[in-house]
């Protein structure tokens, strides 16, 4: 199993064709407690870049992107009830969603997990 981490502060992580999405642990730190989560539904159809779901803050609401393109085949359900998951474990239990990877080449762009600190240090 692979992680990889975007620019735009998500992490995804692949298995074979499949790939979990949420956002990191810098980011929900940026966006404070959250309160609101819209994830995607099953078989809704992104290209890479695409909005793909909302997180509402106390501080700001934000768009987080499809880091590749693919089919989603699961919205994390339990972000519904309890959206301050992606507070307490944002890269276990509080992802936001699942997809079908419609083009792996997509993956070589994204940094692993040693070049994403070096990115957040630059912040």
């Amino acid at each position: 199993m692979a992680r990889y981490f975007t620019e735009e502060h998500e992490w995804i992580e692949v298995e074979g064709d499949d790939a979990t999405i949420g956002i990191t642990d810098f980011a929900q730190e940026q966006l404070g407690d959250i309160v609101f989560v819209e994830v995607p539904e099953e078989g809704a159809d992104f290209a890479k870049g695409d909005e793909a779901a909302v997180v509402e803050s106390v501080k700001a609401a934000s768009d987080v992107y499809a880091p590749v393109s693919g089919v989603i085949t699961e919205g994390n359900p339990a972000l519904e009830e309890d959206p301050a998951l992606v507070n307490s474990d944002p890269e276990g239990e509080g992802w936001f969603f699942k997809l079908t990877l419609a083009d792996k080449s997509e993956l070589e762009g994204l940094m692993d997990e040693d070049g994403y600190k070096e990115f957040v240090a630059n912040l």
